[in-house]
């Protein structure tokens, strides 16, 4: 008994006070609101344009810096999102997850993977020509649409919910943060290194990020809900049904 109720009271300490959980839904609601207007604008904008200013300038910026060690790690981070090794490491990662007992999280990451075919579908809406090598520096010519950066959305919502799971399933540890931080890294230097290599504009790896945080967004909503319903008794890491909480005794308090 002593033990359950140092258990729900850790479950109690856990859970935000409700004017906090308010303002928390409040600002995530706003980004969505925000993310999916701004994308939606870009995606039409891109249509049209092949270019905007802002793209030649930024990547004659970051084609500037061309040392060895920049170009060796730009040329190395874009590696990661090619197929067919893409496609092998996301594989990897849900079998993983399988295997370790957290089956409703390999569930979800095959979920967070459905990026590639809503990005596919909308590069062959948009159908932006990529960079020309008669404007920037291009390592290699591919044929095709360059809207929205398929890299950089994949890295965003899967990497993302990766980072998540380690956030929230694993203990404060220096293997979290090194999990989290690698990561993070991983997904910020993305977009970059599309750039870098003339394969993409930067409204190209912009628009990929809000998208990828939008399906990262909803990737979280479907693993929250079916964690709830169907795996609250998974090998590993399982739903902890939260206690009801007990009514205060007449008088208390006073």
């Amino acid at each position: 008994m002593a033990e359950a109720a140092v258990k729900t009271k850790a479950t109690q300490k856990v859970i935000a006070p409700p004017p906090q959980r308010h303002f928390r839904a409040a600002v995530f609601q706003t980004y969505i609101l925000f993310a999916s207007m701004v994308f939606v604008g870009l995606a039409v904008a891109a249509h049209f344009v092949p270019y905007f200013s802002i793209d030649l300038t930024v990547t004659r910026a970051v084609q500037s810096n061309h040392g060895a060690l920049v170009d060796q790690l730009m040329r190395a981070i874009s590696w990661i999102g090619f197929p067919p090794q893409a496609f092998i490491l996301a594989a990897l990662v849900v079998v993983a997850l399988y295997f370790a007992g957290l089956r409703w999280e390999a569930m979800a990451a095959i979920f967070a993977m459905g990026n590639v075919a809503l990005g596919a579908l909308i590069k062959l809406i948009v159908v932006r020509p990529r960079p020309g090598a008669d404007l920037v520096h291009v390592v290699s010519k591919l044929n095709t649409s360059g809207f929205p950066s398929g890299h950089v959305l994949s890295t965003t919502a899967l990497g993302g919910y990766l980072a998540f799971l380690a956030f929230t399933l694993l203990k404060p540890s220096w293997g979290r943060t090194a999990i989290t931080s690698f990561l993070g890294v991983l997904i910020v230097l993305m977009g970059p290194s599309r750039i870098y290599l003339g394969h993409h504009w930067f409204s190209d790896v912009m628009g990929a990020y809000l998208l990828g945080s939008l399906w990262l967004a909803l990737t979280i909503k479907f693993y929250r809900w079916g964690k709830e319903r169907f795996f609250r008794r998974q090998p590993a890491a399982p739903e902890a049904p939260v206690a009801p909480q007990k009514p205060a005794a007449a008088g208390a308090g006073h």
